[in-house]
Order: C-alpha cells, then structure tokens, then sequence
C-alpha cells in the first residue's frame, strides 16, 4: 500500500521530512450539521455561486526533474494547481480562475501574498501553493488559502506523496479550500468503481475498473472474461464488491486492492444480485431468486451462512443500509409494481415509502441519512431523491435512461449511468443536490454502475 503523510507545516526553503514544523490548525472551521428533511438539506449556495478563487501555479524553490507524468517540479506545479482549479469548478460552488492568465508567485510569495495585485484583479480568495522534490523521490507539497479583503491567511496543510501519488495532494488542496469555505465534509480525494463497457450494443464486453474522482488514473481490475456488474467499495477502501458472470453462474466476488487477488463470496445457479457492504463492512446484502421468488439476504463479509431477511411474493431486490446500520432501504414489486421499501437490519417492520405514481427503484441512503437517492420510472428513467419517509421527492435530472445512483462521499452530489436512446451507449454523469450542476465524466470507454467511495484516509 502506498503511503501518504499530511502534515501541518510552515514553509521551509530547504524541506526535509525530518524538519516539518507543526503549526497549529485555523482555529475556527465551520461545520454542516446534518439537517431533517430535503429543503433545509440543501444549503443556500448563492453567497458560495459568486466567490472568486484565484489559484495559482505552484511554486517551486528549484526546477528539477521528477519521475511524475507532469515533468518537473516547474510543470507539476502548473499541473497540481490545474487540478485543484478543475475540482473546485466541477462541483458548482465557486468561480476558480487559474492558473493560466495569472501571476505567478515566487516561492517566498506563498507564504506573503502580494494582495494588492488580487485585490486589482478583484478576486475573493486566493489558493497558493508549492512543491519540492525530496532527495529519496517522493514530493512535498504545500497548500495555503488566503482572504485577500482581510489579508489574512483561512487554512494550510501540506503533504508528502510519491511521484505517482501527486493528484492526490492536488485533490487534498481542493478539498481543504472546499471544506473551509463551504463548511461541508470533502470528497474530492475519493475513487470510483465502475463498469467499463465495450462492444455491439448485443454484445457487450462489461470489466471492472477504477478511478479518481474526476476520471484520471483509470484503471481495469478485471479481464472481461466474466461479465462484472455492480462494485461498491468497502467502508475502509481496502475491498471492492462485484457481481460476476462466468459460465452463466453469479457469482459475488470481494477483490482485495491491496494484493490485487479475490475471493469467492457466494456462487449460486439462482440468479443473483446487486451485494451491497453494510457501514462497518461485517456483512454483505444480497438478492437471490429461488424458484420464481426474489429476496434480500444478508451474509458475513468473511463468508459463511447466509439469513434470509424477505420472504413476500414478489421481487425483493437491492438493499442500502442508512449510515447507522439500522434500517435497510430496498424496492420491492410486492404490490404490483417496482416500489420503495424500508425495514429494520434484521428484516423485521417492512413497509413502503414510495406512493407519487410511477415506479421506483435502486434506492441509495445518502452518507448523512437525511435523504434515498433513486431512479424513478415514469416514461423516462430519471434520478430523484426523497427524504426517508418518503416525503419531499424530487427530480435531479430529466433525461431519457438515467439510473444506479451513488452518493459522493459528503452526501451533495448524486453520480449515475445515463444510456444513449439510439446507440444505448452509457456513459457517468453526476449532479448536486440542486439540481442545476450537471456533468459527464471523462471515461475512455462505455461506463455504467458508478460507485462512489469513501475519502480516501
């Protein structure tokens, strides 16, 4: 496993991982407490919408070649502060400009920012950073956030990171400016599962695969021999489970990232689907259909017998715990049609919570419990959220086929599938709890089932 130390530091012109000061943290952070209900969840972005962010290219002490993708620390530089610009637009929330077009500051300018120049320009806040190549390889870099009308300097927070590691101290940045600004959790140093499609439309090639949070260092996990359907990374990011086709038998499969191997969950001649991890990662949902009848079941995490959690007439499918681990959200067609249900984690007071017409399915609980994620089917598939009781649902997207949705890891963007109408290519697409922030991430091929992850530790 990689390493990756973050650290509180000052900035030193000669940087040794054996001289990194400790400074104290910014004493006031806002917080979000999590909220009841859908309209009071999403916060009033407006004064957020219109706040300029000049982020510049990362200084650097000496121009040297490094054993990164992005050249040396002078093209890192302009690359870490390119990313970190990216994530900051991508969620809605801010107006970056940056790093092209704009001053770039001296390393001694880091820490003492010539304001009267972003005043000119008339930014609001400023994100400035370094990097420093280190004698063994790795990278430190450096990141600071300052108010140029106070003149004062928010937060800082740097990190040491391997050459192939230096996204993730860009999305660490991003993150930091985010949090402190906002006053929400982070997201942007996560990763994604997903299904990586290729192939006729009748004959799809479907592989597991990888990657960041805005689509770079993608990477396949399986070979395609087995169709790969439905991952979801483990709480702790060590584990990813999958659904797998070999020889016409569904088969759960757990994929250790850290040795690259799997292991054999449950493989059964029924047809399976949709595993699902509880918050802790001690047990497995699943569905099984056994002579016509569908229902969830519930297995340890390190195998063994499986409890049957449903038992009506009917198809009872998916199931998504709430971040407590106490209920479990799941559609069921045991009133006619494809609805929405919730029941406790042992099975028991099962009841729906679905009734605005249509039909609804492939619920996700949000990671703050306020509010269910999922595809509603009326004509079209679109994404739509509701609060747990079923109240207060409404549409995030409006397209033809948009379904499977997963949650970023604060709970404010939804990420799903979205399926051509002719060539039924499909392709990831996310959007925020307003609605109005919609965007396609960059896949190389054909992608479906999103899974989003945890932040990364």
């Amino acid at each position: 496993m990689k390493t990756f130390h973050h650290f509180a530091f000052g900035l030193l012109l000669a940087v040794s991982s054996a001289a990194l000061a400790q400074d104290p943290a910014p004493a006031t952070e806002p917080a979000a407490a999590p909220s009841e209900g859908l309209e009071v969840t999403v916060s009033d972005d407006s004064e957020w919408r219109d706040l300029g962010i000049a982020i510049t290219t990362f200084a650097t002490d000496a121009d040297v070649p490094t054993s990164t993708n992005a050249g040396s620390t002078a093209a890192l530089g302009r690359a870490l502060a390119t990313v970190v610009a990216a994530d900051l637009k991508n969620n809605g929330l801010f107006k970056p400009s940056g790093p092209a077009g704009l001053p770039q500051p001296s390393f001694d300018e880091v820490q003492a920012p010539n304001y009267p120049i972003w005043s000119y320009r008339s930014a609001d806040m400023l994100v400035q950073g370094y990097v420093h190549a280190n004698p063994g390889g790795d990278l430190t870099v450096g990141c600071y956030l300052y108010d140029v009308a106070l003149k004062q300097q928010l937060a800082k927070a740097g990190w040491k990171v391997g050459p192939a590691d230096w996204r993730r101290a860009a999305h660490k940045c991003a993150d930091m400016v985010y949090s402190r600004l906002s006053g929400e959790s982070p997201f942007f140093d996560s990763r994604i599962a997903y299904i990586a499609e290729t192939g006729p439309k009748g004959h799809r090639m479907k592989r597991l695969a990888v990657m960041d949070s805005d689509g770079a260092n993608m990477r396949y996990l399986t070979s395609g021999q087995a169709t790969a359907l439905t991952p979801r990374y483990s709480p702790d990011y060590s584990k990813i489970l999958y659904l797998s086709y070999l020889n016409g038998e569904p088969s759960i499969y757990v994929y250790d990232l850290n040795s690259n191997t799997q292991k054999l969950l449950v493989r059964s001649r029924n047809a399976t689907f949709a595993p699902r991890w509880s918050p802790d990662g001690k047990w497995v949902l699943y569905s099984m259909a056994i002579a016509g009848n569908t229902d969830i079941y519930k297995i340890p995490a390190s195998g063994g017998e499986p409890q049957k959690l449903t038992d009506s007439p009917g198809i009872d499918i998916g199931g998504s715990f709430s971040p407590d681990g106490r209920k479990i959200v799941f559609e069921s067609d045991r009133s006619g049609t494809q609805q929405i249900y919730v029941m406790n984690a042992d099975g028991s007071q099962q009841h729906r919570i679905s009734f605005f017409g249509g039909r609804s399915a492939t619920p996700e609980w949000s990671p703050r419990g306020d509010q269910i994620a999922f595809t509603h089917i009326a004509g079209n598939l679109r994404i739509a959220v509701m609060t747990p009781d079923g109240r207060n649902m409404r549409y995030l997207t409006n397209s033809w086929q948009d379904e499977a949705p997963t949650w970023s890891p604060n709970g404010r963007i939804v990420q799903f599938f979205r399926t051509e109408k002719n060539s039924g290519v499909t392709s990831i697409w996310q959007v925020d709890l307003t609605g109005r922030n919609e965007r396609k991430l960059p896949t190389p091929v054909g992608a479906s089932d999103p899974a989003w992850g945890p932040v990364r530790p």
